[in-house]
């Protein structure tokens, strides 16, 4: 059981203190909630969601999944924004505000951790603080993390790559989230594709460390180059465009989110090169990149489910404020595992998979 710090008494609003940043979702004032953020509900539970961008589809799922929770449980809802991923002195500037609104808990995808101490003071000043997709590092700066498992999600497509080339060859783009700060959800998809591969990793923590050649579980491979993205399809490109000038013999990349992969099929497709003959795969799930596993633009994606991930935090926080039990970690991990799922209309023995008509279902964004 994760233990809950005893909440110190709602303060006054401090008038410095009640905008948050322009580069958020939040705005000012108002207790009630347009397009453009602000506070939903109007509950005596109090909360603060700060995802990691407003741009993504997958973070604005998540707001969403945020805000009908906060109707549903009558939670006064603050959503805010770092202005770009990686923008770790925005969701400082959040956190802070949340504290100085005597708020009852943060949920919060952090950019980096350079956020660790802005969320020790928060749990200091009595707020519940779950992390959702991104656990910290360390995991106990929150009180508990809701996330994919992204390790098995990376696990995951690096099966089916290896299964799907049947022997050949594997020639390898890592199109990675960060090359200027550690980021636990960074490190592990990329490890868990290697690892799915079968692929022989090193700082388990570390992106980039493993040995350029060598053998995956079905034949010979070169990893061509770690390239960061930002998780943006922009991003994507231009990482694609800098392995592509290494050898226009990739035939496998690995990317990071499904933006990342947008960009990496559009460098493919601007140098001439077919996306038929080179294994795209990423991890997100969104309804656009299930419709990109429709149209072969990507191969295989893993899942995930934000929406679920904030519902599931809105009610944590709604239930302990009320009286109620912390949430437990899944048996096992370090977090509370919300579920992952290959999705892929070419299916790999042994590796489970739902086609993309099952995904589209279940989809987000």
């Amino acid at each position: 059981m994760l233990h809950l710090i005893p909440r110190a008494p709602r303060g006054a609003l401090a008038a410095a203190a009640v905008c948050l940043l322009a580069t958020t979702l939040t705005a000012c004032g108002g207790d009630s909630a347009g397009d453009d953020g602000g506070s939903e509900g109007g509950g005596g539970t109090a909360v603060t969601l700060i995802t990691k961008d407003s741009i993504n589809p997958f973070f604005v799922s998540m707001q969403e999944g945020a805000k009908k929770a906060a109707e549903e449980n009558d939670v006064d809802l603050t959503v805010a924004a770092g202005e770009e991923d990686g923008d770790e002195e925005g969701q400082i500037q959040a956190i802070e505000n949340a504290v100085a609104q005597g708020q009852d808990g943060i949920l919060i995808t952090p950019n980096g951790p350079g956020v660790n101490p802005a969320i020790e003071k928060a749990r200091d000043a009595g707020l519940y603080v779950i992390a959702l997709d991104t656990p910290p590092d360390p995991a106990e700066t929150v009180d508990i993390t809701f996330a994919t498992d992204n390790f098995k999600a990376g696990e995951l497509i690096g099966e089916w790559t290896a299964a799907q080339l049947g022997g050949e060859k594997a020639t390898i783009a890592l199109l990675d989230l960060f090359n200027d700060k550690v980021v636990s959800v960074d490190y592990n998809r990329d490890q868990g594709f290697l690892t799915g591969m079968g692929i022989d990793t090193a700082d388990a923590e570390k992106n980039g460390d493993e040995e350029a050649t060598g053998s995956y579980s079905g034949g010979d491979y070169e990893i061509v180059c770690n390239e960061p993205t930002d998780g943006a399809e922009d991003g994507g490109r231009t990482a694609m465009e800098t392995c592509l000038s290494k050898t226009d013999g990739i035939n496998v990349v690995y990317t990071i989110n499904e933006p990342a992969a947008y960009g990496a099929a559009a460098a493919l497709e601007a140098a001439g090169l077919s996306t038929d003959d080179v294994l795209i795969v990423s991890v997100d799930g969104g309804c656009q990149g299930v419709d990109a596993v429709t149209e072969g633009v990507i191969d295989a994606t893993s899942q995930q489910y934000p929406l679920d991930m904030a519902q599931k935090g809105v009610e944590a926080i709604a239930s302990i404020a009320d009286g109620g039990e912390a949430p437990e970690t899944t048996e096992g991990l370090d977090f509370y595992d919300t579920g992952v799922k290959l999705v892929t209309d070419t299916p790999a023995e042994g590796v489970e998979s739902i086609d993309s008509a099952a995904a589209s279902e279940i989809c987000w964004g």
